[in-house]
């Protein structure tokens, strides 16, 4: 019995890593949390572009959207960890655990980080009409009137709300928060004077501060951005900050490793080929493309970041 038990053992053992080493042998659906367009719905696309033009099989987004991300990551979550289905996830995936109390995905333990995907920072705005022109003069004008001046973001508890919270507790700001109901509405509150500031995208910026209805004066990476190198990284003025956004894979926890390293090695290759990083730099962004390891280690970090701004900022508690 045991020989004949050892036997069916060593099959199966065989057939799984038959089955690993013909990955993928059918389609592979990409679960995006969010509506199609945006920046993670586009990152996906990219990638399933890329990987199917190296692996030989189709890679289909599927849009699960809803509750801030949390429907589409908890159906990954619950799916085979057989590498057919993957989930491509933003920034906001490290911030949801400290600012929802309804989160029931733990992002290190139900899932295996592959890689970083894309990186792009935010670029702080003001109103064009006001006086001050660049970083400092805006720290030194909210500081001269403490409570007078306010922000926008898309609504609270979002990657914009975040950055600006670490912003203001780095820098020792009393700022006021207005959510509004999307990044265009926060933009426009700043376009039309309404609010003082506002962290966004630099190719949404961009356009508005060419066209003289805005002024950007910080950009929200450690360096400059190529796009736009005349405005400095705030980094520059407030040492250490840092609040980037990022699109990047997972896979449900239990993935066999030969899967991960093969999905793995093919996007770091995407990433690199010029045509990618043409692609991507067109947009402000970087391709990144580490490994699982450093991206854990990314996201346990940014974790414990983002807890100590939503305790800082009392947000969802």
């Amino acid at each position: 019995m045991r020989l004949a038990a050892a036997a069916l053992l060593l099959i199966g053992l065989a057939a799984e890593a038959q089955a690993q080493s013909d990955y993928p042998s059918r389609p592979v659906r990409i679960v995006v949390p969010s509506e199609p367009g945006g920046g993670t719905d586009i990152s996906a696309r990219i990638l399933a572009e890329k990987l199917a033009q190296s692996m030989g099989q189709q890679f289909v987004v599927e849009n699960r959207p809803g509750a801030g991300q949390m429907i589409g990551v908890e159906q990954a979550a619950r799916s085979p960890n057989d590498g057919y289905t993957l989930l491509v996830a933003a920034a906001a995936i490290t911030i949801l655990p400290a600012t929802n109390p309804n989160v029931k995905f733990d992002i290190l333990r139900d899932f295996v980080p592959v890689s970083q995907l894309i990186s792009s920072p935010s670029m702080l705005v003001t109103p064009a009409n006001l006086p001050f022109k660049s970083l400092p003069e805006f720290i030194a004008a909210v500081k001269s009137k403490p409570g007078e001046f306010n922000y926008s973001s898309a609504g609270v508890g979002t990657q914009p709300h975040m950055a600006m919270e670490l912003f203001r507790t780095m820098a020792a700001l009393d700022i006021q928060h207005v959510p509004y109901k999307g990044v265009a509405p926060a933009l426009n509150a700043v376009i039309a004077g309404q609010v003082s500031a506002v962290m966004v995208n630099p190719l949404t910026a961009k356009s508005q501060i060419d066209g003289g209805t805005v002024r950007g004066i910080g950009i929200s990476s450690l360096k400059r951005s190529a796009i736009m190198p005349d405005i400095p990284a705030i980094n520059e003025v407030v040492p250490g900050y840092e609040a980037i956004q990022w699109f990047g894979l997972f896979v449900p926890a239990g993935t066999p490793a030969p899967i991960v390293a093969r999905l793995h090695k093919e996007i770091a290759a995407a990433l690199k080929s010029p045509e990618m990083q043409k692609r991507v730099a067109a947009d402000g962004a970087d391709a990144v493309g580490n490994t699982p390891a450093e991206f854990s280690a990314q996201i346990k970090s940014e974790l414990e970041k983002w807890a100590k701004v939503a305790k800082a900022a009392k947000v969802g508690q």
